[in-house]
């Protein structure tokens, strides 16, 4: 009969420290802090014909119409590292000009501020750089 315990007991304590395992992970995996979405962006465009730069403040969300640009950042956020901060935006750009249905956004993607290369905004007349997001 004393056996019998012993086993039961050891199915119990595995099954225990198995659930316990487990919500330990959960809790870790969702107490980590979200990086925050900032509700302003700020880019800088140049217009290639012209030389000159514009500085432009954008609300996050909200479309804003330059030249024949049609620039929407739907999200803008900063890292949470304090050493270098990255700050990353999601950026749709329509040119106004294009007809062309078969290709309906100039650009639609992320870009970074400290590497705008990654992924190079490719405009005959404009070029579009990330500067900052903030509140």
């Amino acid at each position: 009969m004393q056996l019998k315990k012993n086993i039961k007991l050891g199915k119990t304590s595995f099954a225990l420290i198995f659930i316990l395992f487990f919500q330990i992970i959960f809790i870790k995996a969702n107490s980590e802090t979200p990086v925050s979405s900032e509700k302003f962006a700020e880019i800088l465009v140049l217009d290639k014909v012209s030389s000159k730069t514009t500085k432009l403040k954008l609300t996050i969300g909200k479309e804003l119409f330059f030249q024949n640009l049609n620039i929407n950042i739907l999200k803008c956020q900063n890292s949470k590292f304090d050493d270098d901060p990255e700050v990353t935006a999601f950026m749709r750009v329509i040119d106004l000009k294009n007809k062309d249905k078969d290709k309906v956004f100039v650009f639609n993607d992320w870009t970074f501020a400290s590497s705008p290369s990654i992924r190079p905004f490719d405009h005959p007349v404009y070029d579009i750089w990330l500067k900052k997001c903030f509140s």
